[in-house]
């Protein structure tokens, strides 16, 4: 599983033109899912989104969790990013796990980091073309991959 956790003063989907999701302080997180992606991936990553020290403390030092800043989540499901561009410019998406694969992985996901952060997190919806606005705070980025948690 891969994560892209983007730190935001606001952020919204949009889906056939409607929003279905907004929030302001907290993160966007883009979730690419393969298919040897299992629950401890899950597990493993909802703890590290909930507890990176990302947002300013007081002395406007990365100090903070998204726990102590009391932020929202919003995420979205993107499997674009396991694209594989190995080979001439048009990326391949054959890592990325099907449909049949990565919708319970994706709900599982939902539930347990809901559970770690103690609050409903807002989505996007699982294979839908969304339009995702946001204003990151910072800007902070972080790539996480489960894979190279060693």
């Amino acid at each position: 599983m891969k994560v892209i956790i983007q730190r935001v003063s606001e952020a919204s989907v949009v889906i056939d033109k409607k929003e279905v999701a907004s929030i302001k302080k907290g993160l966007l997180v883009l979730l690419g899912i393969v298919n040897e992606d299992a629950q401890e991936d899950i597990d493993w990553l909802c703890k590290k989104i909930v507890n990176l020290r990302i947002f300013p403390d007081e002395n406007e030092v990365m100090n903070t969790s998204l726990l102590d800043v009391e932020g929202d989540v919003i995420l979205v499901s993107q499997f674009t990013l396991h694209a594989s561009i190995k080979k001439g410019n048009r990326p391949s998406y054959i890592k990325a796990a099907k449909p049949d694969v990565a919708i319970p992985l994706y709900e599982d996901f939902i539930k347990t980091l809901q559970s770690e952060l103690g609050k409903a997190i807002q989505t996007g919806a699982f294979g839908a073309d969304m339009k995702v606005h946001l204003v990151n705070d910072g800007p902070v980025t972080i790539i996480i991959d489960s894979k190279n948690r060693e």
